[in-house]
């Protein structure tokens, strides 16, 4: 399953109900980004998310579906937020459930790896002073995500 979303979300709450009451999920993995309240030294005032609409939802799906083939996953679920995120704020969710916890973790790398350097969203930082500059993929997260993009494209 997959959200985009500008509200905050309750990471237990969504646990919670996505485990319910089965009894064959072993292993459950969950990984929330928060938003820093500094980038590269500088102190952070906010920080604002855009995607497209539609396009983006297609998108997550995709990939989504893409660790469940990867996997064996009884289930999976990713929140994104977009807007306005002041530091501390939830960012984004991946949760993932399997029977056995190595494709629960694995699953949910790919998940986040593939969030931070392909997934349709565009960041501004804005800087406590004022200034506001776009965010690039970081290296060490193109790095990451290529251990999984040979059989992806």
């Amino acid at each position: 399953m997959v959200r985009v979303q500008q509200d905050d979300f309750d990471m237990a709450a969504e646990i919670a109900r996505l485990k319910g009451r089965r009894t064959d999920i072993g292993a459950i993995v969950a990984f929330t980004g928060v938003a820093r309240g500094s980038a590269d030294g500088e102190p952070l005032e906010a920080i604002t998310l855009e995607h497209y609409p539609g396009m983006t939802e297609v998108e997550l799906e995709r990939i989504e579906g893409e660790a469940r083939r990867r996997w064996r996953l009884i289930d999976a679920l990713v929140v994104h937020r977009h807007g306005r995120l002041r530091p501390g704020d939830n960012i984004v969710l991946v949760v993932t459930a399997s029977a056995h916890r190595q494709a629960a973790f694995e699953a949910a790398e790919f998940l986040m790896d593939y969030l931070k350097t392909r997934a349709p969203f565009w960041k501004e930082e804005m800087l406590a002073d004022g200034r506001r500059r776009w965010v690039d993929a970081a290296d060490a997260d193109d790095a990451a995500t290529q251990r999984w993009t040979d059989d992806l494209e």
